[in-house]
């Protein structure tokens, strides 16, 4: 590697926590172009469904499509979507982070947030005063954006089903708050003559929402092999646009850029989102490794999500018996009120991925994606949900063993 290419090297920025595409753009962090698929998806359908595990990019593709149809031309020089567009339409765009929505304690202060949110769309668009709840200022919001500019409105809902993981098993909690978020999504399905676009996304699936049970014609991408590379970095994406960035890491860890880019594979490859779909790089752990400059298990530092304990604890799972699971679509790919056991959500948080699809049987296997996922079993979910370290699960064994 030449003197100038380490220079170049140790100049990279990387977007650790930085969900916001301008600001990622404009601040010169490194960008890993996925336009020409946020291009296809803005023109797939009007209303779409996309669900991928934390920390997998998700507010950045809603950031990403927010400012595409903001038309910021000047974002996207040099990058794949300037082949693809020419017009550069601006649009008014309504869009929402549901996860700063999370632990409210009733429905009453979940309204209150959600008012909030809304706050600064009455600011630039306007309120009526019989806009008393979500919903209402919502619609008043998409009726005024639609008035004042002419164009149709374009509503981006980022981790919709925040408000409510929390609460799966709390029957009067979450009863009450599920009536307060199908007041607010359904004036997507009333003003549906001024939608332009309306992308959702989340974790989970809540079939008896609003914006799967109101909206018909919601269509759900997660597991469309168009878009499976959509959130993530691929095997190329690291061969070549990263590949730099592997060579330096490799140089500093005193190996070759073939064992590191083996070592990477193991550590943070290995999801799959569609039964074809080409192997997928958790991209924060990834990118957490060339900025830490070592290979660690990043994508367990913020702690493994309540929800998904709760869940585990819930239907008391055996989580020792987690890998290579055969199953049909159905038992891993159904609404969150018909679960009659953790799988879906170890599927949909990350926890298992599809390894294998047999067309004969139409069965796939769910495997734990990676080396960091598998540690983070065994130094992460094992403890909070047993209580014990392994140390101590090793320990117990042992002492029954012996019995």
């Amino acid at each position: 590697m030449s003197p100038n290419s380490n220079d170049m090297m140790a100049e990279r920025r990387y977007p650790i926590g930085i969900q916001t595409f301008s600001e990622i753009i404009r601040e010169g962090y490194l960008y890993v172009d996925k336009t020409d698929l946020v291009w296809q998806l803005a023109h797939y359908a009007k209303f779409i469904f996309m669900s991928r595990p934390r920390r997998f990019g998700k507010s950045l593709l809603t950031s990403t499509l927010e400012s595409y149809f903001q038309g910021k031309k000047e974002l996207f020089e040099g990058l794949k979507i300037m082949e693809m567009e020419k017009d550069w339409e601006q649009y008014p765009v309504v869009r929402l982070d549901l996860s700063l929505a999370k632990g409210q304690g009733s429905a009453e202060d979940l309204k209150a947030t959600l008012m909030w949110l809304l706050r600064p769309f009455t600011e630039l668009y306007g309120k009526c005063e019989d806009e008393f709840s979500p919903g209402k200022v919502l619609n008043g919001i998409m009726q005024r954006a639609y008035e004042q500019t002419g164009k149709q409105v374009v509503v981006i809902v980022d981790e919709y089903d925040a408000p409510l993981l929390e609460v799966l098993h709390e029957e009067d909690t979450l009863a009450d708050k599920r009536m307060v978020m199908q007041e607010f999504y359904q004036p997507l399905k009333a003003n549906e003559r001024i939608v332009k676009f309306c992308f959702i996304t989340g974790i989970t699936k809540f079939s008896q929402l609003s914006i799967f049970s109101t909206i018909n014609n919601l269509t759900n991408v997660t597991m469309d092999t168009m878009f499976a590379n959509i959130c993530g970095i691929t095997e190329n994406e690291l061969a070549t646009v990263l590949k730099e960035d592997v060579e330096r890491l490799a140089q500093l860890n005193g190996t070759t850029a073939d064992v590191m880019h083996e070592q990477l594979k193991q550590k943070y490859d290995g999801y799959h989102f569609t039964k074809d779909s080409t192997d997928i790089y958790n991209p924060f752990s990834l990118l957490k490794a060339f900025q830490q400059r070592e290979l660690n298990n990043y994508w367990f530092e913020s702690g493994t999500p309540t929800f998904l304990i709760n869940q585990l604890r819930f239907f008391k799972t055996d989580i020792t018996s987690l890998d290579s699971l055969e199953v049909f679509s159905s038992d891993f790919d159904q609404p969150t009120e018909n679960m009659k056991d953790a799988l879906p959500l170890l599927y949909q948080s990350g926890y298992l991925t599809i390894k294998d699809y047999d067309r004969d049987s139409q069965l796939y296997t769910l495997a734990i994606p990676n080396q960091e996922v598998r540690v983070g079993y065994i130094d992460g979910l094992l403890p909070v949900y047993t209580g014990l370290s392994a140390r101590d699960e090793e320990k117990q064994a042992r002492s029954e063993g012996g019995r």
